[in-house]
């Protein structure tokens, strides 16, 4: 294009600054610059006889580069590349392999990554490729750090972390209902609950086919039906004229399928035929019944409470004596039994879960003994002894510092000045009153004199 330019570092091109723009228009129009990574404009331009590995090589790459471009989205993320390896279908299951990735990261500086944001990464990376796994996906950032770890929900025990969160919350939640039904009745801080819930977290899908016993014919359902007559003669020996009369097909029936017992002779059967005098019919009959079938699919849902065990302590009860002083007083046992049906109701006890309820009736230790304020002190004092301490080391100074140094420097400024200025000053006076000193001022009143005079009464 005749237009000058140097290269810098990074592969930046730098041109003129009144060239800058004319030059971006000409490279759009060619298609430049490109972006690093590649998408699914790899399938625009496919040409003519491509062979089918060829296809698929593309298809992965178009794949790593739209999930390339979809993770520097993200505001922390400065560049990614993905790498997907996806194995050769095989028609034997034991032989299939499931697909992996790698994902690196090259983040901003001073930027991390939280345990969510890289949980959202696996399961972008996850979601966008068939069969594969959010535990087959690695991330790793620029230092070379596993960031993949960070959003293991299990850790080094083997424990779900948001599973026993769930269960605390349960367990908290049976302890509010129980303490909150028990505190109107003896008061805030006079009722203790713990809750342990064995919660099942195993996730079960269960399909039961089960068949029931033989019942009589009457109520089955009949599936099919086979009836055989063979008519007997009795004995005799066939008879009549040969030819196309005693060949002829039988007639249609026109009887009953079974024939009703105590028929008489000459009765027609099935085939058209009339029963013999000698009676002889042979009869096979089969019948063929639905056999009952129940198919059954179950799934338990996750996080299903199996059992649990509550221990309450409830607090005497303060009570006046004779004197009326308040006195801790234990409950009856009447008391304690209604206090451990309403805590089987609060928690929705349940015999067949093999739920177990313990109430404790006892006096509890800041209760049992009245602290006085002796006591009060002393356990004060002794806790913040240092405290107490600094803060009398501090006040000692200060008041140090105000009446030793800052009133006499103040004294002597105030005194010189009142009397070369001739003005009305006050004087100080050491006088012994009630066993201690006090001072006493004493102002003079101005006289027609032509000079003020001070006057100062002595002890």
């Amino acid at each position: 294009m005749n237009v000058p330019y140097q290269l810098g570092e990074g592969g930046v091109i730098s041109v003129p600054a009144d060239k800058v723009y004319d030059a971006r228009l000409k490279l759009a129009a060619q298609g430049l610059p490109k972006a690093g990574g590649v998408g699914f404009e790899l399938m625009d331009n496919q040409k003519f006889g491509i062979s089918q590995f060829a296809e698929q090589v593309n298809y992965q790459r178009a794949i790593e580069g739209e999930l390339a471009r979809t993770i520097e989205a993200i505001s922390s993320v400065e560049s990614a590349r993905v790498h997907v390896a996806v194995p050769k279908q095989s028609v034997f299951i034991r032989d299939q392999q499931q697909p992996t990735a790698s994902v690196m990261l090259n983040l901003y500086r001073g930027r991390m990554l939280d345990a969510g944001q890289v949980a959202g990464i696996l399961h972008l990376v996850s979601s966008s490729v068939p069969n594969l796994q959010v535990k087959n996906v690695t991330v790793v950032d620029q230092d070379g750090n596993l960031l993949s770890k960070m959003s293991d929900q299990n850790d080094a025990s083997g424990l779900d972390q948001r599973q026993l969160t769930y269960v605390h919350q349960v367990e908290e939640s049976y302890v509010k209902r129980i303490e909150d039904i028990l505190e109107p009745i003896f008061g805030k801080g006079n009722a203790r609950a713990q809750v342990t819930a064995n919660v099942d977290f195993a996730e079960v899908e269960q399909t039961s086919e089960s068949y029931k016993p033989n019942s009589s014919p009457n109520p089955s359902a009949t599936r099919s039906q086979q009836i055989v007559e063979k008519l007997g003669n009795g004995g005799a020996q066939a008879g009549g004229v040969p030819g196309a009369l005693s060949n002829q097909p039988p007639s249609a029936a026109s009887a009953p399928i079974t024939l009703p017992p105590g028929a008489a002779p000459g009765t027609a059967t099935l085939s058209g035929q009339a029963v013999g005098a000698s009676g002889a019919v042979e009869r096979d009959i089969t019948t063929n019944y639905e056999v009952d079938k129940t198919i059954q699919h179950t799934k338990v849902p996750q996080g299903l409470v199996k059992r649990l065990s509550a221990a309450v302590v409830v607090n005497y009860r303060m009570m006046p004596d004779r004197n009326g002083t308040p006195k801790p007083t234990p409950l009856t046992a009447q008391e304690v039994q209604q206090i451990n049906n309403l805590v089987k109701e609060a928690m929705g006890f349940n015999t067949q879960r093999g739920d177990t309820v313990n109430v404790v009736n006892a006096a509890f230790a800041d209760a049992a003994v009245p602290v006085t304020l002796q006591e009060k002190v002393t356990d004060y004092v002794t806790n913040n002894a240092s405290n107490l301490i600094k803060y009398g080391l501090l006040t000692i100074a200060m008041l140090y510092l105000l009446f030793g140094v800052v009133r006499p420097i103040v004294k002597e400024l105030v005194k010189p000045g009142a009397l070369a200025a001739g003005e009305t000053e006050k004087a100080k006076e050491g006088a012994t009153e009630a066993g201690g000193a006090c001072w006493r001022l004493l102002v003079t009143r101005k006289e027609p004199r032509p000079k003020p005079r001070l006057r100062v009464a002595k002890p």
